[in-house]
């Protein structure tokens, strides 16, 4: 069985991060968003894998090329973003073959047991349900699971069981089938080709598709969002740093995740921190927060912060959301 992980998307809702850095790069509780996708896959017995790249695709190439040079691995350049269906059609020369597939979007952590899901007998769908289905695909099933009708983002939802991004699909020729025939069908210059739309072409074909409850969800695709994953995760693997590290007249809170060569002095850092590599922060107070590497913090108190790589922060009290490559200096 091979795995699809769609990597494409320009991540529109977490820039300005996402102007420089692929979303799936952002780090969380320590490592890439792809990273957690890619281990636990891996972990169920996933051998090979198919990225589809697009936007910053030579960054994600080149960090997985660099964290994982045995993956077996190939990369699908899908150059028009024109929806997940056509990402998934991009793959059709190396996957139509295969007798079964899963695929997991690149910026979804997902909570459950991926070795059983894995082994369902009939292709299905991972779901959770949610107060606002409307920003989601959603689906209608019978009482005992399967799949009646799915629709993408509807205006006025009938169920409140959206797709958390993680499918597994038994017959693959047909998937392939249902894209190509819809695709055929839709104005490439005006619409996007929805993954949904070709399940529903199967269940009206007679496939039978069933839903999988997912324990949690994470679409790290906004901030507040992405810093409570940061929380969670770090809370499961609660670290003892603070008492196993003295730094230069500071003190670690845990959970804290930090990379190589950081240097901390006269501060308090945490809980629920993750640092990337070359992190300096002095005369701080620092909690509830993600940054990047070669991230320089003076003189700041922050909290629920989320700052790219090669930023500088001097003098501030504030909650922050801040891109690569700026300096905010509030001392003047």
């Amino acid at each position: 069985m091979k795995a699809i992980i769609p990597v494409a998307g320009a991540g529109v809702r977490l820039r300005p991060h996402t102007y420089t850095q692929p979303k799936p790069l952002i780090l969380v509780a320590g490592k890439p968003i792809i990273s957690f996708i890619i281990d636990q896959l891996v972990e169920a017995g996933i051998e090979e894998f198919v990225f589809v790249i697009g936007y910053l695709g030579e960054k994600i190439k080149a960090y997985l090329d660099t964290a994982y040079p045995t993956l077996n691995k190939t990369f699908v350049y899908q150059e028009v973003r024109r929806g997940l269906g056509d990402a998934i059609l991009h793959t059709q020369s190396i996957v139509s073959e295969e007798e079964e597939v899963v695929i997991l979007l690149g910026d979804t952590i997902v909570d459950l047991d991926m070795k059983d899901f894995l082994s369902q007998e009939t292709s299905c769908i991972a779901i959770q349900k949610v107060s606002d289905p409307r920003q989601f695909g959603v689906v209608e099933k019978s009482k005992d699971g399967v799949i009646q009708k799915v629709v993408e983002k509807p205006n006025i939802p009938k169920s409140n069981l959206a797709i958390v991004g993680l499918y597994k699909f038994k017959e693959v020729a047909q998937l392939y089938q249902c894209l190509s025939a819809l695709n055929e069908e839709i104005d490439p210059d005006a619409q996007e080709l929805h993954l949904t739309n070709a399940i529903m072409k199967m269940i009206q074909d007679g496939t039978e598709i069933r839903t999988y409850e997912v324990q949690n969800w994470y679409d790290c695709g906004k901030k507040d969002i992405l810093l409570e994953t940061n929380r969670v995760l770090l809370q499961r693997n609660v670290s003892d740093v603070g008492t196993r590290f003295v730094f230069d007249h500071s003190i670690i809170i845990p959970p804290v995740v930090f990379g190589k060569s950081c240097k901390f002095s006269n501060s308090i850092i945490g809980p629920n921190v993750t640092l990337g590599d070359n992190v300096t922060i002095t005369n701080s107070l620092l909690s509830d927060s993600i940054l990047g590497n070669y991230v320089e913090i003076r003189g700041a108190v922050l909290s629920k912060s989320v700052i790219g790589n090669d930023a500088v922060i001097k003098g501030l009290s504030q909650s922050l959301n801040i891109g690569d490559n700026n300096e905010i200096d509030f001392t003047q």
